[in-house]
């Protein structure tokens, strides 16, 4: 849904409300099948509609249907918003909404000490708090003091309110989610009519469950309006960010790669071909994508991962764009077609929604552990560029890009992006389209060496024609097999292979990117924190923090990972030291030290989860130790402190690497 905003000045609390933070967090948590993802997302909608600026972090099991009531079918939605620029969804939660004992206890130890924890005693029974592995109720048995509790009958008020529909106890169970997400619009000063519009659309067909739905949302806002609770419920207004005037939506980051990836291709003036199989998290572009067929666009859900990536070079050979999309285990398969591509110089691109590996891995998690398998992980020499988003906004510009230069330079284009920016949301501008200049691609029509044709031929970038298959006079050989230069007649001799080998590498080092910009500071100091892909958001939160207490840390992001822009070694070389947070093992460290020679080091995290801002402040603030501003490298009183093994984080996930 988008809304036409402007600028517009903070509100004031209405009479009553307690007076408001600049951001909360919010997270809600429960069974799989409790509706959370659906009541984050439409709690992210009114909070769009507010004006506040908002990230999102949905957070589910890979079970497809975990045992209900277990710790391991828990899934929970974050949400970070307010009137202050937001770039993460927030370290730890100011509210908890507990559905069940499961969700209370693998979600509670995140929470803020002093935090609210609204939980539903309906479902605090015997069994489930055995499947919790709770030996005493935890709402009881005063081992939740250090926060504000809340805790109430939300399954029976959800029964009372739908019982006029005449829904049995497990359908009316259904709408508690609803009930839950009306609590939280009276909390946050949010309209219930566009969810209540959204309810009448979607269960058009069956009225009786949309009033059940309606009923059940008005309840729960009744609830927080009548119930005159005292302690830790308040009501609070939080004041819209002021924006630049224009049209604004929420995004996801596979929203945003599809909608990119059709802006490429009506920029480049082709239709598009789009293969894919189904794989968490790539699966929600193919999902996108086959809603926009108005576009030109061609949707093919392949058998198989190696058929997907196959049936997308032959659209680029038969002149349009190739498009396809898996994530780590999906990528792997892919690996050989991709070689082929290479080969044949096809454009292609290549979208990689990375996850937690190997193998299998962590389906549902998030990781930047593909880069080494981006960067080097096909057979021979067989060198392409690699691009990263940052955010799921960002994934627009980043797609465009991508189609620029896998048809400028008639080359595969690898994408990454990750779980945590394909499913999270933030509000995006639309942009002008009228901002994009084309870049419409040229096919080869007739021969272009006198009388011969030479489909190999390559320009001053080192790029070959484009030829549609059919052309009259404009027949000839493509392959996976070396071939002779200019002629592309097979030759496997030693010097051919050499000759190609150069002129393939020259073409990816020579493609034409903007030069690397520093993200937030200056261009020395201390420390240059660089960062690539997800990680943007707390590296941001992070130095902007740090740069508020004097000192000389910049943040430089990197879109451009293969080849790295040409000034990013000079850029680098103007600081002292040099931090690279990933959620790998120091992959993009290991990258920058091979092609730049600099003595970077790493912070990585391979927990599944983002880094948290107060993870950045921390080892930050080490570079810092002694240094006015920063006395015995503390982090500064308005963040967050780092997670300890008490507070339910895994505390050993966080590795500094030494040069």
């Amino acid at each position: 849904m988008a809304t036409q905003t402007a600028d517009r000045p903070a509100d004031s609390p209405r009479p009553g409300a307690a007076a408001a933070p600049e951001a909360v967090v919010v997270r809600f948590a429960g069974d799989s099948g409790d509706g959370m993802q659906l009541t984050g997302g439409q709690f992210t909608l009114s909070t769009a509609l507010a004006g506040n600026d908002l990230a999102t972090f949905p957070d589910f099991p890979a079970e497809i249907r975990a045992p209900q009531g277990t710790l391991f079918g828990v899934s929970a939605f974050q949400i970070n918003f307010g009137s202050t620029e937001i770039e993460t969804a927030g370290d730890a939660p100011d509210v908890l909404v507990a559905m069940n004992p499961a969700a209370l206890k693998t979600n509670v130890g995140a929470l803020k000490p002093g935090g609210l924890i609204i939980a539903d005693t309906g479902e605090f029974t015997k069994r489930n708090l055995e499947k919790a592995k709770y030996e005493t109720n935890p709402l009881e048995d005063g081992s939740l003091a250090k926060w504000d509790l809340l805790a109430f009958d939300i399954s029976a008020l959800t029964i009372e309110a739908v019982k006029p529909f005449g829904l049995g106890n497990k359908d009316a169970l259904r709408s508690k989610n609803m009930w839950t997400l009306g609590l939280a619009l009276w909390m946050f000063d949010r309209d219930r009519q566009p969810l209540i519009d959204w309810l009448n659309a979607k269960f058009k067909g069956k009225p009786e469950i949309a009033a059940a739905n309606v009923a059940a949302l008005n309840a729960g806002h009744a609830y927080g309006e009548t119930a005159e609770l005292s302690g830790p419920l308040k009501r609070l207004t939080i004041a819209p960010i002021e924006s630049e005037p224009g049209l604004y939506r929420t995004i996801t980051g596979a929203e945003g790669v599809s909608l990119g990836l059709v802006a490429g291709a009506q920029l480049a003036g082709l239709p598009m071909f789009f293969g894919g199989y189904p794989i968490t998290p790539a699966s929600a572009i193919l999902h996108h994508l086959v809603r926009l067929k108005e576009f030109g666009i061609t949707t093919f859900q392949a058998e198989d991962e190696i058929a997907a990536i196959c049936a997308a070079i032959g659209a680029s050979y038969a002149g349009q764009l190739g498009v396809t999309s898996s994530s780590g285990p999906g990528i792997a398969l892919k690996t050989e077609a991709m070689g082929l591509a290479i080969m044949t110089e096809l454009p292609l691109v290549i979208v990689n929604s990375q996850r937690g590996g190997p193998s299998t891995g962590l389906p549902t998690k998030t990781e930047q552990s593909d880069l080494y398998q981006a960067v080097y992980g096909r057979n021979g020499d067989a060198p392409l560029p690699v691009i990263a988003a940052r955010s799921p906004s960002d994934t627009f510009e980043v797609a465009i890009e991508a189609c620029r230069i896998a048809t400028q330079y008639m080359t595969p284009v690898i994408l990454l992006t990750d779980g945590y920016i394909a499913n999270a949301a933030e509000p995006w501008l639309v942009p002008d389209p009228a901002a994009y200049a084309p870049f419409p691609v040229a096919f080869l029509e007739e021969k272009n060496d006198g009388d011969t044709l030479l489909p190999f031929k390559r320009d001053e970038n080192g790029k070959r024609p484009w030829i549609k298959p059919g052309t009259p006079g404009l027949m000839h050989r493509i392959g996976g097999i070396e071939k002779a230069i200019d002629t592309g007649h097979i030759d496997y001799s030693p010097a051919t292979h050499q000759a190609q080998t150069d002129a393939r590498k020259a073409k990816i080092d020579g493609i034409q990117i903007p030069d690397q910009e520093v993200t937030l500071g200056d261009t020395t100091g201390r420390l240059a924190v660089v960062g690539w892909g997800s990680t943007f958001g707390p590296i941001h939160q992070a130095v902007r923090r740090a740069r508020k207490r004097g000192l000389a840390v910049s943040h430089i992001h990197v879109r451009h990972v293969w080849p790295l822009p040409k000034n990013l070694g000079e850029l680098l070389g103007g600081f002292d030291r040099v931090l690279v947070p990933e959620m790998n093992t120091g992959q993009f460290k290991t990258v920058l030290r091979d092609q730049l020679y600099v003595n970077a080091e790493s912070l990585t995290k391979t927990s599944g989860q983002p880094f948290a801002i107060a993870e950045l402040d921390a080892a930050i603030a080490k570079f810092f130790d002694g240094i006015p501003g920063n006395e015995g490298g503390e982090v500064d009183a308005d963040s967050t402190q780092l997670p300890t093994p008490e507070s339910g984080h895994d505390d050993g996930s966080l590795k500094a690497v030494q040069p």
